[in-house]
């Protein structure tokens, strides 16, 4: 038997998507409707230049259940989902994107997975097959590597953009990245909040229209930043709390 959530909020952050954000929108309002009593489909528009936003605002006049928000400039793909988190009702959140590289029908092994964790407040998906250029992978890998060494960060796939969260519990983390760094910060807010994680294996697809921004060299910067200024701010408030062998993503930062 299904198990279904009281409430879903589905976040997609979205730059530049114009040949993707309808179908994005349509596969989230399906995969939510099955597994959720009420949801709402947020589309974050991240200051893009070209008629994401002007699709969005359609779909959102169309059906009740889709929501637009606008940044006015490209503020990054972490302030993108903070916005969409902040904008979020849900009993459940559902963090993920739009350019259709998950299989929202999926969604169910998430819920499951939580189910089976004894009610985890965080469901993290890992990519059981990564459908990307093989330079992608193998940076992929360093940089999963990497945040495991700086931060404890232990699940497989840090940045897998497939993430089932307690709305709640969500909306009362201090997240501050704006840029790539947003998918470590919140495992290691959730690791010092104790949340209970789970995780669960899902399908990655080739991107298959637009431009993915990973590679590009300046988010690739800009996330080796908020790594060193993540690291500042834990140990920040390591020595507020004057808990310095906490958790840890305490620990390892204060290394």
């Amino acid at each position: 038997m299904t198990h279904l959530l009281p409430s879903l909020s589905v976040v997609l952050p979205c730059y530049d998507e114009a040949p993707n954000v309808a179908a994005a929108v349509y596969d989230a309002r399906i995969a939510a409707g099955a597994s959720a009593l009420r949801h709402e489909v947020i589309v974050v528009d991240d200051g893009s230049t070209d008629q994401t936003a002007t699709i969005a605002a359609m779909l959102a006049a169309t059906f009740p259940e889709v929501r637009l928000v606008r940044h006015d400039r490209n503020r990054g793909y972490g302030a993108a989902v903070r916005t969409g988190i902040d904008a979020s009702t849900g009993d459940w959140v559902l963090l993920t994107d739009g350019d259709r590289q998950f299989d929202l029908n999926e969604l169910p092994r998430l819920v499951a997975a939580g189910a089976r964790a004894g009610g985890a407040d965080l469901v993290v998906g890992y990519r059981i097959a990564r459908a990307d250029p093989a330079f992608r992978r193998l940076s992929a890998a360093a940089w999963n590597r990497l945040m495991r060494a700086s931060f404890g960060v232990g699940v497989r796939d840090v940045d897998c953009a497939f993430k089932l969260v307690r709305g709640d519990a969500v909306r009362e983390l201090p997240l501050e990245s704006d840029g790539a760094m947003i998918s470590t910060e919140l495992l290691v807010r959730a690791r010092l909040a104790s949340w209970r994680l789970a995780e669960v294996g899902v399908t990655h697809r080739p991107r298959t229209a637009g431009s993915p921004t990973g590679g590009d060299p300046r988010v690739i910067l800009r996330a080796f930043g908020e790594r060193r200024a993540l690291r500042r701010r834990l140990r920040e408030q390591a020595a507020r709390d004057a808990s310095p062998a906490g958790t840890p993503a305490a620990r390892a930062a204060l290394s």
